[in-house]
């Protein structure tokens, strides 16, 4: 089960990411913290980074060095106003597709 749990993740991480970026700024390591205080799964940066990227190209999230305290820096990540509207949006839709397959996999277990 838990690699069907992990699937879902991979194919939800933009919309995770960005609803966990609504709730502050944060870098790289407290993203994944995060997202696994939530229930939802290890990120790894194989997967988180690349995603961060896309997200970053597409205007979607703003990055900035911080300098570290006795270590070496770290990317922040904000979500930006175009972010914002995607994540909205994207929240609309996966509302739509849950209902959806509640609906299903409530016939199929009954």
């Amino acid at each position: 089960m838990a690699d069907a749990s992990m699937g879902w993740l991979r194919g939800t991480l933009e919309l995770v990411l960005a609803a966990v970026l609504a709730e502050g700024d944060r870098h790289g390591y407290a993203l994944t913290q995060r997202i696994a205080e939530l229930g939802l799964g290890a990120v790894r940066g194989g997967a988180l980074y690349p995603v961060l990227g896309r997200m970053e190209a597409a205007g979607m999230v703003e990055a900035e060095w911080e300098a570290g305290q006795g270590g070496p820096g770290r990317k922040v990540y904000r979500l930006t106003a175009a972010g914002r509207e995607r994540l909205d949006a994207e929240t609309e839709r996966w509302h739509h597709f849950s209902v959806a397959m509640d609906r299903l996999v409530g016939k199929a277990a009954g």
